[in-house]
């Protein structure tokens, strides 16, 4: 079996190289790095797309083909993920929800399709739409359409309002991946940590609805609390997420994005995440689900966590944050230009080695004033105190091998295409 693996892992590559030929001019220890990284998955065939995860476009795809031109050789500086909160509107009540306490202008589907489009020329070639409850968005299917064409569009859901008329829908809009939520096999459990009587049977559901439809890689979406980190849970809810015959477990722990949070109790340690990292790697060695853990992406031995500058969050109410967990704003797309809010982020943001969130929680706390979440005056304040750490070991191959980081972002070889005014 090994045997085939490895055959099947040569012939993804193979395709990945074919579908983007460009790859020849990307430094060769950053293609070594990255066939290194995707090794440690078996990549799938879904519908037309060669899929290694989730987080990242189909290797077959014009997504993937933009972030081989963009990132991997012109290097913009522009961000490569976002995500947008198309509805803060949810029936469910989630105590972790990081979107809970935002509230302001609801931003409409023209003006987020418009921030799309400015999200993509920025840089941008994997978009997340989440919520609330982005179903509830009568508009979702032509937000997806908009965008679709030449950059992965990924749907994160409760799975409540599906309708297999809305699937079909989002499937003919382009849409690659859906992750429905699902924290615990138990369907009582899950229910009552999402305050939502028949949550658990609403999520299956959906599985049930997009695994049918075909075309679309499907997955669970699961926010693990650290005692079911500790108490070895996490492989018997794994276990249970490979009965469904999804795609995809992706994983995440609780974060303190909430006062609530603001906990080191609730917060994961770095054996945590390594915990969860072993165990992924055993699970990808075998011929079941593929297991996608946020810490391992943005591990530092892999990509190191990028909030703020290659991966930045829109909420529903047009606040530009740096990631969905950070409780921060910078600026809102009513008032300033997003590319503007993009290049200030940046500047203030670098690749680090641990989770922007679960390292400056403190610091939030600090600064809490009765702010649910930190408008651009307390969130610069914050700035001045978080001390960004070393580059994961992707970075350091990227700002050619460890050269000063500050001085890698003014690189010439790093602004070769340019970006808009």
């Amino acid at each position: 079996m090994r045997g085939v693996a490895a055959v099947n892992k040569i012939r993804s590559m193979a395709r990945a190289f074919l579908a983007n030929p460009q790859l020849l001019f990307v430094k060769p220890s950053i293609n070594t790095f990255m066939c290194s990284y995707m090794n440690k998955f078996r990549a799938r065939t879904v519908g037309r797309n060669l899929i290694v995860h989730s987080h990242l476009p189909p290797l077959n795809s014009k997504a993937y083909s933009r972030f081989v031109d963009r990132h991997l050789i012109a290097r913009t500086s522009g961000p490569s993920h976002a995500q947008i909160g198309v509805t803060n509107l949810c029936p469910q009540n989630c105590d972790y929800c990081y979107n809970k306490n935002r509230s302001g202008r609801v931003i409409d589907s023209e003006t987020i399709i418009r921030i799309a489009k400015e999200l993509k020329e920025s840089g941008v070639v994997w978009l997340g739409l989440t919520g609330g409850e982005p179903l509830l968005n009568k508009d979702l299917a032509k937000i997806v359409e908009s965008v679709s064409e030449d950059c992965a569009v990924k749907l994160f859901t409760t799975g409540c309002t599906l309708t297999p008329r809305l699937a079909i829908d989002l499937k003919s809009a382009g849409l690659f991946s859906v992750s429905v939520s699902l924290d615990h096999w138990n369907e009582a459990t899950h229910d009552a940590g999402r305050k939502y009587k028949g949550a658990f049977k609403e999520a299956m559901r959906a599985i049930d609805t997009f695994r049918n439809l075909g075309g679309i890689d499907v997955g669970v979406s699961a926010v693990l609390t650290r005692e079911m980190i500790r108490t070895d849970q996490t492989e018997k809810f794994l276990d249970f997420l490979d009965t469904l015959s999804v795609h995809e477990a992706w994983l995440s722990e609780v974060k303190p994005t909430t006062k609530e949070f603001w906990d080191d109790r609730l917060v994961i340690t770095e054996e945590d995440r390594l915990k969860l990292v072993r165990l992924q790697d055993r699970y990808n060695s075998g011929q079941r689900m593929t297991v996608n853990y946020l810490g391992h992406f943005e591990g530092k031995e892999n990509f190191g966590c990028n909030a703020g500058n290659k991966m930045v969050y829109i909420d529903a109410f047009g606040e530009v944050s740096p990631c969905v967990f950070a409780p921060m704003s910078f600026g809102s797309v009513y008032e300033t230009n997003i590319r503007q809010i993009l290049g200030e982020m940046r500047r203030r943001f670098h690749s680090d080695l641990k989770c922007f969130v679960n390292k400056n929680y403190r610091i939030f706390e600090k600064h809490s004033n009765g702010e649910r979440v930190f408008g651009k005056e307390s969130s610069l304040k914050i700035m001045d105190e978080v001390d960004f750490g070393e580059l994961s070991a992707f970075f350091r191959l990227y700002y050619a091998g460890g050269r000063n980081r500050e001085a890698a972002w003014e690189q010439p070889s790093a602004r070769r295409i340019t970006e808009p005014a």
